[in-house]
């Protein structure tokens, strides 16, 4: 393997593929003590904060809030039986650098923060990662304007030791890439997303939070007092009801959602707005066999395409040694549905009869139609990536893992770019912040984001 693929911050976990599943393994043995109930055990206690959802920005919030207020109580509860169980634990697994977006931005300054945030989590935490670089490769006369404008973006974004270079110095970073032009970004990385993930958790347990897992929110109430003319409902005015069966009940001060792919179903809980609208899009990667991994080093990205509203197919290294291909975007057929047979039909409807994905539909039908083809066919999706690395053949690739990603819609199908906070109405909805929206790349803006979400917190509740 290449020097440049070799592990960072972590030198005595430089190892093959079983080694690092064992670094994993162990890494859950370490998570698995601490405070977590499970959907059979009874969860009824109070706390001054409950965040909902146990994804990646829902686990980061809780660990930087109980981190500023060590002396209040928290609790941090997820529907499934682990935390990243979904977006956080089904991604590519990069750790970008902040090229694409917008200067200025919320989104480019928190990127450009959160990259140098999470390699210095890494370090601390011993968490492996590989800074393996990337090249965004024109490979059409077409593309090369877009990609100088996409270079100016970056330098102004302040990446570092950004670069273009041509196609004999392509050559030299990526030995199998064909290229006119491409822009050399030295510190993207890659790092196992979920796994950082279950570090915020241990890391918020540590602190004295508490993590309760199997524990679906289905209602959030405003507490009632006891018959004997308790206080405790002045107190924990918010009650946050799991599977009542189960005597799933916390009460609380302030209730933060950090929902994911349920974002907008939690939100309607406190009668907010049912907008925007979380459509369900599934990505479907392919794998290179194992004896053709050695086809890549990092990661190699296309030119991004303004007419079409997702970026399109790239070569993604992976910790254990995997390289993931794709993905493609298509439509999937529920909230959190990973195959063409896994399908919710009052969900598939919700997402089919809303106006905003009719008109994105519509707007973008040829695409749409191009996603599904390369999703069935392999060769047309190979086809595609033979653009960067002709020496890829379909005997080469066998088919991946799937991930769903969370896009929010307006009502007049444009991709909401920015964060969402809502609030709910009445008394109970002044005690609930809804964070509905937080756009990719969220894995690497995720200890930026923590922060950004504690200030907001301060705001809204002067904790």
């Amino acid at each position: 393997m290449a020097a440049s693929m070799a592990f960072v911050g972590a030198p005595r976990l430089f190892m093959c593929r079983s080694g690092y599943q064992q670094v994993i393994r162990c890494a859950a043995t370490s998570l698995s003590s601490g405070k977590r109930c499970y959907s059979d055990k009874k969860a009824q206690s109070d706390y001054d904060v409950v965040i909902v959802g146990g994804g990646i920005v829902g686990m980061a919030t809780a660990q930087e809030l109980i981190r500023q207020h060590p002396n209040l109580s928290f609790a941090v509860v997820e529907k499934e039986r682990q935390l990243a169980a979904h977006q956080s634990g089904r991604n590519s697994g990069v750790i970008h650098a902040g090229i694409y977006y917008t200067p200025g931005s919320l989104k480019a300054r928190l990127c450009v923060k959160g990259l140098e945030m999470s390699y210095k989590y890494c370090d601390e935490h011993q968490i492996p990662y590989k800074k393996c670089g990337k090249l965004i490769v024109a490979v059409e006369p077409e593309e090369v304007p877009r990609l100088e404008n996409l270079y100016k973006r970056g330098l102004e974004n302040g990446v570092k030791d950004l670069r273009m270079v041509g196609p004999e110095e392509i050559k030299d970073i990526e030995p199998n890439c064909v290229g006119l032009k491409a822009i050399h970004s030295p510190h993207t990385g890659i790092v196992d997303w979920g796994l950082v993930t279950k570090y915020y958790g241990k890391q918020f347990e540590k602190q004295g939070g508490s993590v309760f897992t199997g524990f679906k929110v289905s209602a959030l109430k405003q507490t009632k007092e006891g018959s004997a003319g308790s206080k405790e409902g002045l107190k924990y005015p918010v009650t946050v009801v799991g599977d009542s069966s189960k005597g799933q009940k916390l009460r609380c001060r302030y209730v933060i959602t950090c929902g994911g792919l349920q974002s907008d179903k939690i939100a309607l809980l406190s009668g907010c707005s049912s907008e925007p609208r979380i459509v369900p899009f599934r990505g479907e990667y392919l794998l290179l066999t194992p004896e053709k991994c050695n086809l890549v080093r990092g990661n190699i990205y296309p030119v991004p395409d303004p007419r079409f509203p997702f970026l399109g197919v790239h070569f993604t290294p992976r910790m254990d040694g995997s390289v993931w291909l794709g993905p493609n975007a298509v439509l999937a057929f529920r909230r959190e549905g990973y195959g063409y047979f896994d399908i919710n039909v009052p969900e598939l409807f919700e997402a089919l009869s809303f106006r905003g994905l009719r008109k994105l539909a519509w707007r973008h039908l040829s695409y749409g139609v191009q996603e599904m083809y390369k999703g069935v066919y392999i060769r047309a999706q190979v086809k595609q990536l033979q653009r960067f690395v002709p020496k890829l053949r379909p005997a080469d690739v066998t088919r991946g893992p799937t991930g769903v990603r969370a896009q929010a819609l307006d009502r007049d199908g444009k991709l909401v770019d920015d964060f969402v906070f809502d609030q709910g109405e009445g008394h109970l909805g002044k005690r609930i912040l809804h964070v509905r929206n937080a756009p990719s790349p969220a894995a690497t803006s995720s200890l930026a984001i923590a922060e950004m979400i504690a200030d907001k917190v301060h705001q809204t509740f002067s904790l």
